[in-house]
C-alpha cells in the first residue's frame, strides 16, 4: 500500500501538467518553436540534447539518430508548465483595424506541454535498432487582450500538437543514423483584429540525422528538419465586404538544422559538457517568413552525477527574430492598415528574449527501475520597439516534471561508460 501510494503522489503532478495542453501563451519558445527545452532532462540543460539527449523524449522529438542511444524498452509520462507575461503598448490609433491607443498586459493563460514517449530496442531480433514513439507540444504562441475595448478584439493563437515515430540504427559501432516522421495537428486563431477565427489543420514533418563517436568520451550529432506546411481553410473573412469569400491562411512551420557536442571526460566521467547549435529558416516559411528572420540559436548544458543524483544547468541564447522590415502580406492575407498594421500584427508574435537559464535534478530508482527528473528555467524581461506606435514586453519561467520506466537498468544504459557501475 505505501508503495502505490507513493506512486501515486509522484504521477499525480505529471498527470496534471500534460492535461493542460490547450490553452495559448507566448513562452519559451525559439520563435514559436520550443524543441527540448521543456523536456524533463533535456529542459534543465537549457534543451541541449543532439549529441547525448538525457531523456528519451528528447531522442525522439529531436535527433533521431540518438534513439539508437537507448536500449531494453523505456517509457517516460512527463509535462511541463509555461507562464508568460507579455504586454504590448499602442500610442496611436490604426483606424482601419479599430485599433485605438491602449496598454495592457494579455491575458492569455499559461501552457501546459506534454512530454510522453517510449522506446523498444530491436536487438532481440537481430536488428541493432530502437524504435521510438512520443507525443509532444512542439509549438505555441498567442496574446489575448479582448478585455481592453481599445484593442478592438486583439487575439491570436497557435498551438501545434505531433505524434512522431523515430528511428535509430546502428550502422557501426561509433556511427548511427536515424529518421523520423511526425503527424501534426495545429490550432490556430490569426493575428488579424476582426478578420481572423480559429480553425485547424493537420500536416506531416520529417527528420533525418547521425550521430558518431569521436572517442569513448566524446560525439558529435546533426540533424536536418523538414517544414511542417498547414493550409488554415476559411480563416479570414473582411467584415468590411461581407459578401467577399473567406480567405485560407498559410502557416509553415520552419526547416530546423542543428548540430550538437558532448564530453564526459572531466570529473572521472561524472560531469557530461554538451552545446548544441541551431538555425532556424524562418525567411522559408509561410506566415513567418514576414515577421521573423532566420535565427541562430546556441545552448549550452552540463550534467554531474554524484551516486543516484545527475545536478543539471543551462543555458541558452536565441536571437532576436524579429524581421526589421517586415512585408506587407502575411501567411497570404494583407492586413487592412497599411504598415502600421503589419507591425502591430507582428507584435502578437514578439518572443525576443534573448537569454534564458535552466536547472535540473535527475534521482535514479525512486521506486525499482524508474527515474525522475525535474526541472525549471526562466528567460530574462525583453522590450521591443516595432515601428513608430507599437512596443512590447515579454518575460518567462516554466517548470516541468518526467518519470521514466526501465524495464531492464543493466541494459537501458546509454553508454558502455556506465555499465561496469550499473552492473556491479
Amino acid at each position: 500500500m505505501r508503495l502505490n501510494l507513493r506512486a501515486a503522489a509522484l504521477c499525480a503532478p505529471l498527470a496534471l501538467a500534460t492535461l493542460l495542453i490547450a490553452d495559448h501563451a507566448q513562452a519559451q519558445s525559439f520563435g514559436v518553436e520550443a524543441h527540448n527545452t521543456t523536456m524533463p532532462a533535456s529542459g534543465g540543460l537549457g534543451g541541449t540534447s543532439i549529441a547525448r539527449p538525457q531523456d528519451l523524449t528528447s531522442a525522439i522529438n529531436g535527433n533521431p539518430a540518438t534513439v539508437a542511444q537507448f536500449e531494453g524498452t523505456q517509457f517516460l509520462f512527463g509535462g511541463a508548465w509555461a507562464e508568460p507575461t507579455f504586454s504590448i503598448q499602442q500610442t496611436a490609433p490604426i483606424p482601419l483595424l479599430g485599433v485605438e491607443p491602449y496598454g495592457a498586459k494579455s491575458h492569455a493563460q499559461g501552457i501546459g506541454s506534454s512530454a510522453i514517449g517510449v522506446t523498444q530496442d530491436l536487438r532481440s531480433l537481430g536488428l541493432p535498432a530502437t524504435f521510438g514513439m512520443g507525443f509532444f507540444a512542439a509549438a505555441a504562441g498567442g496574446a489575448d487582450f479582448r478585455h481592453n475595448p481599445a484593442s478592438n478584439g486583439t487575439n491570436a493563437g497557435l498551438t501545434a500538437l505531433e505524434i512522431t515515430s523515430s528511428l535509430g540504427v546502428d550502422l557501426t559501432d561509433r556511427l548511427s543514423v536515424g529518421a523520423a516522421i511526425s503527424l501534426g495537428t495545429a490550432f490556430f486563431d490569426p493575428p488579424f483584429v476582426e478578420i481572423g477565427g480559429m480553425t485547424y489543420d493537420y500536416a506531416l514533418r520529417g527528420s533525418i540525422g547521425a550521430d558518431y563517436d569521436l572517442s569513448r568520451h566524446t560525439n558529435v550529432g546533426m540533424y536536418y528538419q523538414t517544414k511542417q506546411a498547414f493550409r488554415f481553410k476559411d480563416a479570414v473573412q473582411f467584415e468590411q465586404l461581407p459578401d467577399s469569400p473567406s480567405l485560407d491562411v498559410d502557416m509553415d512551420l520552419p526547416q530546423n538544422i542543428g548540430f550538437g557536442i558532448a564530453n564526459d571526460r572531466l570529473a572521472q566521467g561524472r560531469l557530461l559538457v554538451m552545446a548544441d547549435v541551431l538555425y532556424k529558416l524562418y525567411d522559408e516559411a509561410q506566415l513567418f517568413s514576414t515577421v521573423y528572420d532566420n535565427q541562430w540559436v546556441f545552448q549550452t548544458g552540463a550534467q554531474y552525477t554524484a551516486g543516484r543524483y545527475k545536478y543539471r544547468i543551462g543555458y541558452a541564447f536565441a536571437e532576436n527574430p524579429l524581421d526589421e522590415n517586415p512585408g506587407p502580406n502575411i501567411g497570404g492575407i494583407t492586413p487592412p492598415g497599411g504598415f502600421a498594421a503589419v507591425r502591430y500584427t507582428q507584435a502578437l508574435l514578439a518572443i525576443t528574449c534573448q537569454h534564458r537559464f535552466s536547472a535540473g535534478l535527475g534521482v535514479s530508482d525512486v521506486l525499482p527501475g524508474v527515474d525522475m527528473d525535474f526541472m525549471a528555467g526562466g528567460m530574462f524581461p525583453d522590450e521591443e520597439q516595432l515601428g513608430a506606435s507599437t512596443s512590447t514586453s515579454i518575460e518567462s519561467y516554466w517548470v516541468g516534471a518526467g518519470l521514466t520506466w526501465a524495464f531492464d537498468r543493466c541494459a537501458t544504459k546509454r553508454r558502455v561508460t556506465d555499465c561496469d557501475e550499473c552492473c556491479e
